[in-house]
């Protein structure tokens, strides 16, 4: 796709808009290592994805001017973070812009989970802010539109999917010149599709159950969730997902031509 030959791998950038918790943190290096490791898996594996794509990642938090030459790259990925995508931080600010001028660029795919998913949101002028109706967490279902379906090929006759999910932001509404993929009772954007320009959903299908547990032990402790979200929560973070399905819609809507 874009400027890379037939022959070469995608250029895919990994824009790390956080540091994942300690545990997690030791094991994958950062939130490109996590990505890395779901689309090995949504590949076949790592060696399947090392044959298709090169994979760099940029801590475009912590690293002023680490964002990646827009010319140097054929997709992006924007990942989770605990930051609210609608502040005004310069970092956020520089965020939206470089999104924006990606997906402008008619070139460069990108995809976005959850703060990510937000952050493109933003980017195409659609409201994001807090969702009154407080938090999501762990695995829940959300009901497909016929773009999901087609797009994230669960199998005849489902009409719903389930993901890993830690957000209490929401995308308001969907920008123009998007389709809605999927929705449920407490997020009706959960996600989004532009042909030939952006992927995003709000859930997260790189959060196993040792990640998604982590978060929510140490949210938990900090107060930020009390004991009957916590527990509920808990309880749901060994559901069985379809992050692998969602990772395999990422690398064909990277892929296609």
């Amino acid at each position: 796709m874009g400027s890379a030959a037939p022959s070469q791998p995608i250029r895919l950038a990994v824009l790390e808009t956080d540091t994942p918790q300690p545990k997690t943190n030791a094991k994958f290096g950062g939130y490109g290592g996590v990505f890395r490791a779901l689309l090995a898996a949504s590949a076949g594996d790592g060696d399947a994805l090392a044959s298709r794509f090169s994979v760099t990642a940029h801590d475009v938090v912590r690293e002023t001017g680490s964002y990646p030459d827009l010319d140097d790259v054929d997709a992006l990925l924007l990942t989770g973070s605990r930051h609210n995508a609608y502040d005004d931080e310069p970092w956020i600010r520089d965020l939206v812009a470089y999104t924006r001028r990606a997906i402008d660029s008619g070139r460069v795919r990108v995809v976005g989970v959850c703060f990510g998913h937000q952050i493109i949101g933003r980017a195409m002028d659609a409201k994001v802010g807090v969702n009154d109706k407080g938090w999501e967490v762990a695995v829940t279902d959300v009901t497909l539109t016929d773009k999901g379906k087609e797009l994230f090929q669960l199998g005849e006759g489902k009409t719903k999917m389930s993901l890993q999910q830690m957000h209490r932001d929401i995308v308001y509404e969907v920008p123009e010149g998007a389709t809605l993929l999927c929705s449920n009772a407490i997020c009706e954007v959960q996600g989004l599709y532009a042909p030939g320009k952006y992927l995003t959903v709000q859930g997260h299908p790189e959060f196993s159950e040792d990640i998604i547990s982590e978060i929510l032990v140490n949210r938990h402790r900090a107060g930020i969730f009390p004991d009957d979200v916590f527990t509920d929560a808990m309880s749901r973070a060994p559901i069985h997902h379809d992050g692998v399905a969602v990772g395999k819609a990422f690398l064909k809507f990277f892929a296609e031509g």
